[in-house]
């Protein structure tokens, strides 16, 4: 039993003492003051050591059974959890939305962690309470966070963080803590981290089909200015920088609209699959050719575009995946630029 550990109770606190109890433990744990399997007081024990009444030390313990760092043993009491999970890792991944790319990460991930991990998959769709919510409930129950930070602002536009999000991620161990997809680099000490550098990606993706799109006069990037599920704006900065590097006649659409005033020679970059459905249905009715009369990009791979034959430049989700996996099964704390291509197929 955890003899030598104890419960640190602040009368003078406006910390509700179950919850005292709560973070006592959690606290306990991540100094390795508390071995997982090991067993804690029990209900009346606790209550009797502390001079706090069972129901408060009830409550915490309920709490923490929710939260799985606590089970009970039948006759024996209460134990830290996982004693009988072969010791395999606790992996909460937080990600900001459901997308088939967001979630293939999340495959591939899980695939490469197989039977040594254990993954609890969160999402918060980019809304700022919504994240920091599932932090709260869950620091200190798990042995790694991976966590995808894209939030949307007041004005529905995309950012990287705020301050009580960043207050948050300073509350999770360095040595827990993956960031994916998206970094912030305010965030103090030393963490793993696998990101995209969305500006210069998707520059030097476009500068890799520069022959084929210098064949078309306009080039069109349809950016969703506000969405419930926003995109970095550096994706449109970079690309502003690529066609004036490069002197291209370009212009910026926060959407396809119906019946758009296409033009022979032009060549669109789109983001979501809804717009890149809009614009292939219009090019279609207006009898243009795909790929000759109208060209046509899209951004992030998935298996319908590569299906339908539609150029891409996207980051590799598949690397993504198994490097997040790879840095956790090995305990990494590097900095990685995962991997941006250009693929190129029939619509360009």
């Amino acid at each position: 039993m955890a003899e030598t550990f104890e419960i640190n109770i602040n009368e003078n606190s406006r910390v509700p003492k179950y919850k005292q109890i709560v973070d006592s433990i959690l606290n306990g744990i991540d100094g390795g003051e508390i071995k997982i399997g090991e067993k804690i007081p029990s209900i009346n024990e606790l209550s009797e050591s502390c001079f706090l009444s069972r129901d408060t030390v009830e409550k915490a313990y309920k709490e923490l059974r929710k939260r799985q760092i606590i089970e009970s043993v039948k006759g024996k009491g209460y134990y830290i959890s996982r004693i009988n999970k072969n010791d395999s890792i606790n992996i909460f991944f937080l990600i900001n939305k459901p997308s088939t790319y967001k979630m293939m990460i999340y495959n591939y991930f899980v695939n490469a962690i197989g039977s040594k991990g254990n993954v609890e998959m969160y999402i918060y769709h980019c809304d700022e309470t919504l994240f920091i919510n599932s932090l709260k409930k869950n620091l200190g129950g798990f042995d790694y966070y991976v966590i995808m930070p894209h939030f949307r602002d007041e004005q529905s536009k995309h950012t990287s963080s705020t301050k009580e999000v960043i207050d948050i991620i300073e509350k999770i161990p360095k040595n827990k803590l993956l960031m994916l997809d998206n970094t912030k680099p305010d965030i103090s000490g030393e963490y793993g981290s696998i990101f995209q550098d969305f500006e210069n990606d998707i520059y030097n993706a476009l500068k890799e089909g520069l022959d084929k799109i210098q064949k078309y006069e306009k080039i069109i990037l349809v950016y969703p200015d506000k969405d419930i599920h926003p995109y970095p704006f550096r994706i449109a900065r970079g690309f502003e920088n690529f066609c004036r590097d490069y002197k291209l006649d370009y212009e910026i659409l926060d959407e396809i609209y119906p019946d758009m005033e296409l033009q022979d020679r032009d060549i669109f970059i789109t983001i979501r699959e809804r717009d890149l459905v809009n614009l292939v249905k219009q090019i279609r009715q207006k009898n243009l050719k795909l790929g000759e009369d109208i060209g046509i990009i899209s951004y992030n791979e998935t298996p319908l575009k590569e299906l339908l034959g539609i150029t891409v430049i996207t980051t590799d989700f598949k690397a993504m995946g198994e490097s997040a996996a790879y840095m956790i099964l090995k305990n990494k704390k590097e900095s990685v630029n995962n991997v941006f291509k250009f693929i190129q197929r029939d619509s360009l």
